[in-house]
C-alpha cells in the first residue's frame, strides 16, 4: 500500500525518511517541517492535511543575479534605508494553509518585516532588511519553503493601466446630451400623451427644438465620428463592414430630424440618437475593456529572458536586464541563440542565420567588425557583441507572430467575416424592402423602422464571439504553461488528429540522465576546454554534459566552431581541436545501441559519455490518454531504446531513429499528404524545420531561454502529461464559439422581426444590441471557465 509524505501529501515512490514519528518524501519535505516546528508553526498542517509543497532546489544559483543593481531595481517596487518591497509571482500558492504561512514568514526570519499574499494574482509582496538579507536569498529562501519565485520578463515589466480617455469623452458628450434632451423634450412627450397644451411650452417649443439640435449634433459627428471613419476607409477599400448600416441609421434619424424641425412637422429624434448613441458607445467601451482584461499581450512573455550575459571590459560575465542594454554595452550570443539588439561584432565567428526576418534559409558570414540586425540567429561559436540600438521587449513577440512563419489561414476568423459581410448585405436588402413597405403605409414611422431596423441588426456579438472566446482559451491556456501564438492556432490544435513527438528533450528530460564514461582518462586541461566547447551548443546532451563536468565554469574562446546537423560539431579551444558528437561522426563504430557523446581531440578517439536517458513522469498515462491518436516517435538517436519506447506507446504508428533534421521535416511531410493534421512536438532546436511543417508545432521547453519562431506553441515540458486536457480544450472551444454565433442569430432574429413590423424604437434597439454583446461576453466567460475547471482542476 501506497505511502504519502506528511508534509506535501505525495505518494513517497523513491525514498522514504523518518523524522517524530512522521513519513516524508524527501529531505526537503523534512526540512520544511523542522523549520515550521521550531517556530511554533505547527497550526499549518492543522489547517489542511498534507497541504505543503514539495520544496525544489534545483538551480537555486540562477537567483544569484537578483543582486545586481539593475535586476534589483526592476524587480522591487521601493527601496529606501533598510527597507526593500519587492512583489514575487509564486503559481504554487493553492489553498488557505499557503496563505498562511506565507503570511507568517516574519516569524520564520527575522529580517522579513511583513508579507501578504494576493490569492487571485498567485503572487506574495514582502517587505525585508536588503542589508540583512539579499534579494537572491530571499528568493532561496522562499524556494526551499516550496514556494518558488516566477522571475521572468512578464512579472518584471510594471505596466500601467490605460484607458482611452477620448472614448469616455465621447461616452460623456453622448450622456449629457441624452439626458438634457430627454428634459426638453418633456413637454412634448406631455403634450402628445396627455393632449394637453401649455402656452408658454407652445411659444419656446422653437427655442427647446433648436436647443437639441444643438445637443445632438456634436454627439453624431463627434462621438459617432469612429464609425463614420470606420464606415469610410471600409467602403473606400470595397468592403461593407458592419457600420455601414449604422451610419446609414445615424444619418437617417439625423436628417428626419432636421426636416421635421424646419417643416414644423415635429420635434423630430435628437433626443432618441443621442440615446442611441450613449448606449452604442456604452456597449463598445465594455468590449474594449473586456479585450484590455484578455491581456492580448499575452503570457509568452514568461519563457523570454528577463536577463542577457553582459561583459564587461575586464571579461567579467554578469547578467543584466534585457531591456537595459545600452549602447556600447557588450554581451554574449551562443550557438543558436537569437540576437535580440542590433549590433558591432567584437569577437568571434559569426555565422548568422537571418530566415527570421526574412523568411529564407541563408546564413551569412560575418568577421569582427560587421554589423548584425536584431533577430539573426548565431549558428556557431559563441560571439561578443556591442550594442549599437537599444532593445525593443517587444520584438521578440512580433518576431514570433511574423508574416513569414504564419501557415495557411482558415476557419472561424474567415467564417466571421464571411458571415458578417454578407450578413450586412441581407440587413441592407431587408431594410430596403421594409423602407419600401412602411413608406406606403405610414411614411412617419418608416423612418423609426429603418432606424431601428440597421441598429439591432448590428452583428457586432456575431464579431465579437470567435476572438474572445478563443481570447480567453488563449489566457487560460496561458496560464496552465501551454503559450499559443494566436487565436488560429487554438482552431488548428482542435483539428490536429496525428502526433508527432521528438524523443530527446521532449519526451525525455533534459536535466536528468545517468551519465557514464568509457575511454581513456580526460585530463583537467581538455575538460576545462571541452567545457567550454560544451557551452556553444544548445543541444539537449550537449547541455546535460556541460552540467555534468565538474570543473571551473571559466569560459574559454573557440575558434573554428563548425556544426554539423544532426552529428555533431568540433572547434578549436586553446589550439587543441576537438570533435563532439556522434560515432560516426567521430569515425568510430556504433557497436552498442547505446546514446552517448563521442569525443575527439585532434582526430584521435578519447572516449565517450553514454546516457542512459530518464523519461518524464507520468509519460505512460500521458500516452494512453492520447490513445485516439496515431503516435510517431522521430530520435537522432540510434534505436537503443526501442523496446522502451515500444512499451511506452504499446500501439505505436510509427518509429524512426537516426533521423537528421531534414529527415524529420519530410517525415512530417509525409504524413500531410496523406491528408493528416500533424502536431510536432520538439524541443524548438534541431527540430525547427519539422516544427514549422507541421499544421501545428510545439515547442516544449524546461526552464530555459531558447527563443523558436518556428513553432507555434511553446510548452513547458512538466505540463506534458496535460497535453490530451490541451487539445480537448481547443475543441472546446470551437463548439463555444458555434453556440455564441446562436445567441448572436437568435437576438438578430428576435429583434428583426420586432423591427420590421414596427414594434421597436431605435432607442431600445440600441439598448438590446449592446445586451447581446454584454450575453455573448457572460456566456463565454461562464462557459470557458466551466469547461477550464474540468480540465486543470489539478495543476491550478
Amino acid at each position: 500500500m501506497s505511502e504519502n509524505c506528511f508534509h506535501c501529501g505525495q505518494t513517497i515512490d523513491r525514498e522514504r525518511i523518518t523524522f517524530d514519528n512522521k513519513a516524508f518524501c524527501c529531505n526537503g519535505c523534512k526540512s520544511v517541517f523542522e523549520i515550521l516546528n521550531m517556530n511554533d508553526l505547527g497550526n499549518f498542517y492543522e489547517m489542511n492535511k498534507s497541504s505543503g509543497i514539495r520544496p525544489n532546489d534545483e538551480n537555486i544559483a540562477q537567483f544569484d543575479y537578483l543582486d545586481t543593481p539593475e535586476v534589483f531595481t526592476k524587480v522591487t517596487a521601493f527601496s529606501e534605508g533598510n527597507t526593500t518591497l519587492v512583489t514575487f509571482k509564486i503559481p504554487v500558492i493553492h489553498c488557505s494553509s499557503c496563505i498562511w504561512l506565507l503570511e507568517s514568514l516574519q516569524t520564520l526570519n527575522e529580517n522579513i518585516n511583513y508579507s501578504q499574499v494576493n490569492f487571485t494574482r498567485k503572487n506574495v509582496q514582502i517587505s525585508f532588511n536588503h542589508n540583512e538579507l539579499k534579494l537572491s536569498e530571499l528568493a532561496k529562501f522562499l524556494t526551499n519553503l516550496g514556494y518558488k519565485p516566477v522571475v521572468n520578463l512578464e512579472t518584471a515589466e510594471k505596466k500601467e493601466e490605460f484607458l482611452d480617455k477620448t472614448l469616455l469623452v465621447k461616452l460623456a458628450i453622448a450622456g449629457f446630451a441624452f439626458g438634457n434632451g430627454m428634459f426638453l423634450s418633456y413637454p412634448e412627450y406631455a403634450e402628445q400623451v396627455m393632449g394637453t397644451t401649455d402656452f408658454w411650452m407652445e411659444t419656446y417649443k422653437d427655442l427647446f427644438r433648436f436647443i437639441m439640435f444643438l445637443l445632438a449634433t456634436p454627439v453624431v459627428f463627434y462621438s459617432a465620428s469612429d464609425y463614420f471613419k470606420s464606415a469610410w476607409f471600409g467602403l473606400k477599400n470595397k468592403i461593407v463592414n458592419i457600420d455601414v448600416p449604422i451610419v446609414l441609421g445615424i444619418l437617417m434619424l439625423y436628417g428626419r430630424s432636421i426636416y421635421e424641425v424646419l417643416t414644423d412637422y415635429g420635434p423630430g429624434y435628437f433626443d432618441t440618437l443621442c440615446g442611441l448613441l450613449f448606449f452604442m458607445l456604452l456597449g463598445k467601451l465594455f468590449q474594449k475593456r473586456t479585450y484590455s482584461a484578455l491581456s492580448y499581450d499575452r503570457d509568452y512573455k514568461s519563457f523570454y529572458p528577463i536577463a542577457v550575459t553582459k561583459i564587461d571590459f575586464n571579461g567579467e560575465q554578469k547578467n543584466i536586464l534585457l531591456n537595459e542594454l545600452k549602447i556600447g554595452d557588450r554581451i554574449m550570443v551562443r550557438n543558436q541563440e537569437i540576437i535580440p539588439v542590433d549590433v558591432i561584432l567584437i569577437k568571434g565567428e559569426g555565422n548568422i542565420d537571418n530566415s527570421f526576418i526574412t523568411g529564407e534559409s541563408a546564413s551569412i558570414p560575418k568577421e569582427p567588425g560587421d554589423k548584425i540586425f536584431a533577430g539573426g540567429k548565431q549558428i556557431g561559436s559563441v560571439l561578443e557583441l556591442e550594442v549599437i540600438k537599444t532593445v525593443n521587449q517587444s520584438y521578440l513577440t512580433q518576431l514570433w507572430n511574423k508574416e513569414a512563419f504564419k501557415k495557411f489561414e482558415t476557419g472561424l476568423d474567415t467564417i466571421t467575416n464571411d458571415i458578417s459581410k454578407y450578413f450586412t448585405f441581407i440587413i441592407l436588402g431587408i431594410t430596403l424592402i421594409a423602407g419600401i413597405y412602411w413608406a406606403q403605409v405610414d411614411f412617419e414611422k418608416m423612418f423609426q423602422v429603418v432606424a431601428a431596423i440597421l441598429i439591432v441588426a448590428c452583428p457586432c456579438a456575431l464579431a465579437l464571439s470567435a476572438p474572445f472566446t478563443l481570447g480567453h482559451i488563449m489566457r487560460i491556456l496561458g496560464r496552465n504553461k501551454f503559450y499559443v501564438k494566436d487565436t488560429l492556432t487554438i482552431e488548428k490544435l482542435a483539428k490536429i488528429d496525428t502526433l508527432v513527438f521528438d524523443k530527446t528533450g521532449t519526451i525525455t528530460h533534459n536535466k536528468e540522465a545517468n551519465i557514464s564514461y568509457e575511454g581513456e582518462t580526460i585530463s583537467e586541461f581538455d575538460l576545462i576546454n571541452l567545457k567550454s566547447l560544451l557551452k556553444n551548443s544548445n543541444h539537449p546532451l550537449s547541455k546535460t554534459l556541460y552540467q555534468h563536468l565538474e570543473v571551473g565554469e571559466e569560459y574559454l574562446p573557440v575558434e573554428n566552431f563548425v556544426e554539423t546537423a544532426g552529428k555533431g560539431y568540433s572547434g578549436t579551444v586553446r589550439g587543441e581541436i576537438y570533435k563532439v558528437g556522434s560515432a560516426s561522426f567521430n569515425n568510430q563504430p556504433s557497436k552498442n545501441l547505446e546514446t552517448a557523446v563521442y569525443i575527439s581531440k585532434k582526430d584521435r578517439f578519447m572516449g565517450k559519455f553514454i546516457f542512459t536517458n530518464e523519461y518524464r513522469e507520468n509519460m505512460s498515462e500521458m500516452f494512453a490518454q492520447l490513445k485516439n491518436f496515431p503516435i510517431h516517435v522521430l530520435s537522432g538517436d540510434n534505436a537503443s531504446e526501442e523496446s522502451s519506447l515500444k512499451s511506452l506507446v504499446p500501439d505505436i504508428a510509427g518509429m524512426k531513429f537516426n533521423q537528421s533534421p531534414e529527415n524529420k521535416l519530410n517525415y512530417i511531410k509525409e504524413l500531410q499528404e496523406e491528408n493528416q493534421k500533424v502536431a510536432m512536438l520538439g524541443d524548438g532546436l534541431n527540430d525547427a524545420g519539422a516544427l514549422k511543417q507541421s499544421n501545428v508545432g510545439i515547442a516544449v521547453a524546461d526552464d530555459t531561454h531558447s527563443f523558436t519562431p518556428s513553432s507555434d506553441v511553446i510548452m513547458a515540458g512538466e505540463k506534458m502529461r496535460f497535453l490530451k486536457d490541451y487539445f480537448d480544450l481547443s475543441k472546446d472551444a470551437i463548439k463555444i464559439v458555434k453556440f455564441t454565433f446562436g445567441i448572436s442569430f437568435f437576438y438578430n432574429i428576435i429583434g428583426l422581426s420586432f423591427a420590421v413590423t414596427g414594434h421597436l424604437s431605435p432607442l431600445v434597439a440600441a439598448i438590446l444590441m449592446p445586451i447581446s454583446s454584454i450575453t455573448v461576453v457572460i456566456f463565454t466567460s461562464v462557459a470557458t471557465w466551466t469547461r477550464s475547471g474540468k480540465y486543470f482542476k489539478t495543476n491550478k
